[in-house]
């Protein structure tokens, strides 16, 4: 039996976009497993959310992000959404490499640099899956709103830390 026969054709694409996915999550919670710790002792502007509101926000993005890409996957086919696939996953490596940057190398700087260029590959992981399927583009527009509010939150923290950051 061919493998494809006997599965969903919605099978493949759907465990690909969530593997792909949750390996970054991974990736991040790995390097954020002793955050808590670090995030407690820095200095952070009044609008800074709580510790806790972290983990249920990523986790919520990250599962409109997989189906965002299952989107694309399915809508023109894996060899058709190849860039926009490519960008995508472009974006969960510097997704990924934000957490290392900060709360494990504690590097303010960077971390700020990165995270500018997390929300350039964003945009452009979001008009191209919007090419491919209007609502994956759409799923990515909570991601986009994040990551453009953790901009925002790694530069002040920064600036208020710059001994530890």
């Amino acid at each position: 039996m061919p493998p494809s026969e006997g599965r969903s054709p919605v099978a493949r694409p759907l465990l690909g976009a969530f593997a792909v996915t949750f390996t970054a999550a991974y990736a991040a919670s790995f390097a954020s497993r002793t955050s808590g710790a670090f995030y407690a002792v820095l200095d952070k502007p009044a609008w800074a959310p709580p510790p806790w509101l972290f983990a249920p926000a990523w986790g919520t993005l990250y599962v409109l992000m997989a189906l965002a890409a299952f989107r694309v996957w399915r809508a023109t086919g894996l060899t058709a959404a190849r860039g926009a696939l490519a960008l995508y996953g472009g974006q969960l490596v510097l997704n990924a490499l934000w957490t290392w940057l900060f709360f494990v190398w504690r590097d303010g700087p960077w971390a700020t640099a990165e995270v500018v260029v997390l929300w350039s590959a964003i945009l452009a992981t979001l008009v191209a899956f919007w090419r491919h399927d209007r609502l994956a583009g759409l799923l990515l527009l909570p991601y986009l709103g994040w990551v453009s509010f953790a901009t925002a939150l790694t530069i002040a923290v920064w600036q208020r830390n710059p001994t530890l950051l």
